[in-house]
């Protein structure tokens, strides 16, 4: 079973429907054994950096996510809040993240190009290295944003895909058995949902 980690940050029923829609079970939860137990594992989440890991903390999920994404390698797919709280760091309330990624997550910048923050709409990816999330996927295919802040990752190594708003920034990152994608699968479309059907039936043996 694929768990959506339920920690207070939003479009979870979102993420929900759009596995249902490929035929895939998932389930809610915030629940500690069930979040020990799952196949899979997806961290969404909408809003501040701080406030999520302080939920996660508060509920004790933190320590339990670190148990299952590193000891017992179950595959991790993190969205939009759920990709940057995988960061070391993010400039959103100066606070660490989980630190799978060596990667810091910045606000973007822009001046007297006319480009607004957030980041909201649609745009492709350029894809850096050949992977099974982005089975079937092209440059052709466009997949929805909306950001403030962006990824910006240590090692070259652990890109997947980059984007181009004002500057290049990393849309989608993976480490063994760690994923995160900036855009939203779950509201891409057709596009979203074959992301969200490769993650489903990944191997579940990588280490």
């Amino acid at each position: 079973m694929i768990v959506i980690v339920d920690y207070g940050m939003g479009n979870l029923r979102s993420v929900q429907k759009a596995f249902e829609r490929i035929r895939v079970p998932v389930k809610i939860s915030s629940n500690i054994d069930e979040i020990l137990k799952a196949e899979k594992i997806v961290l969404p989440g909408v809003g501040h950096f701080e406030q999520g890991i302080n939920n996660l903390k508060n509920r004790g999920l933190f320590g339990a996510l670190n148990e299952v994404v590193l000891e017992n390698k179950i595959p991790i797919l993190g969205i939009c809040l759920g990709m940057q709280l995988m960061t070391d760091f993010s400039e959103e309330g100066n606070c660490d993240g989980f630190g799978w990624i060596k990667a810091r997550t910045q606000r973007f910048s822009f001046q007297n190009n006319g480009l607004k923050i957030p980041h909201m709409g649609w745009n492709n990816l350029l894809l850096k290295k050949a992977d099974s999330l982005f089975k079937e996927i092209t440059s052709e295919n466009f997949f929805y944003f909306v950001h403030s802040y962006f990824v910006s990752c240590e090692n070259e190594a652990d890109i997947l895909t980059e984007t181009n708003y004002g500057t290049k920034f990393v849309s989608s990152f993976n480490n063994k058995n760690i994923f995160g994608c900036q855009f939203h699968p779950e509201k891409s479309h057709d596009s979203g949902l074959l992301i969200l059907k490769n993650f489903a039936f990944l191997q579940n043996n990588i280490k």
